[in-house]
């Protein structure tokens, strides 16, 4: 059934970032994350890609970064898809961070769905050429992705972005970054295209 092989994949996730955010060592942290989604995509059957394996840039620790979080005007928003229908989520908030020299800030989405889920993608100046076109995920806690948070801030560690699954499988509909989240510096850090 493919609900029950969905629900492995999620709990895998959801223990692999429990992990993430227990470990005092980012690298290390990190270096078990790579391994395990390689392992993922070789072996679970909810892979979004069994041919292809995920590939990094090096870890940099300059890209573990602490967001304050900012109220925001709450707006609902259709955020598009990869799909032919866009999702519904509500700006909350924003996170303001330093990051390639300077300030860089991003919205923070909450899913309007059933039990919700704080949402943050990203394009940034890497996007289409390096990484992923449409954008990568930082946090996304209905799927488990969730760095964690320190003395109130959300723990930002872009060596943690990755591709959503529409990046390799059509079948999988995935929701983009929104307008709000296109940062002009690029971001060297996490999953890559080539």
């Amino acid at each position: 059934m493919d609900e029950l092989t969905l629900l492995d994949w999620k709990r895998r996730i959801f223990e692999l970032y429990a992990g993430i955010r227990a470990d005092p060592e980012p690298q290390r942290a990190w270096e078990r994350w790579c391994d395990v989604r390689a392992e993922l995509f070789r072996s679970h059957p909810q892979s979004p890609s069994h041919e292809a394996q995920p590939r990094y840039f090096d870890y940099d620790p300059a890209l573990h970064v602490f967001g304050a979080v900012e109220p925001a005007e709450r707006v609902r928003r259709e955020i598009a898809t990869s799909g032919e229908e866009p999702y519904a989520f509500t700006r909350f908030g924003r996170t303001r961070f330093e990051l390639a020299g300077g300030v860089q800030t991003l919205d923070l989405y909450w899913l309007d769905g059933y039990g919700g889920g704080l949402f943050l993608s990203f394009a940034d100046a890497t996007s289409g050429v390096e990484t992923y076109g449409a954008c990568r995920y930082l946090l996304d806690t209905v799927k488990g992705a969730d760095l964690g948070e320190r003395d109130g801030r959300l723990v930002l560690d872009f060596n943690f972005s990755y591709n959503p699954s529409c990046a390799y499988d059509p079948r999988w509909v995935c929701p983009l970054a929104p307008p709000g989240n296109r940062l002009a510096v690029p971001v060297g850090g996490g999953e890559r295209t080539i």
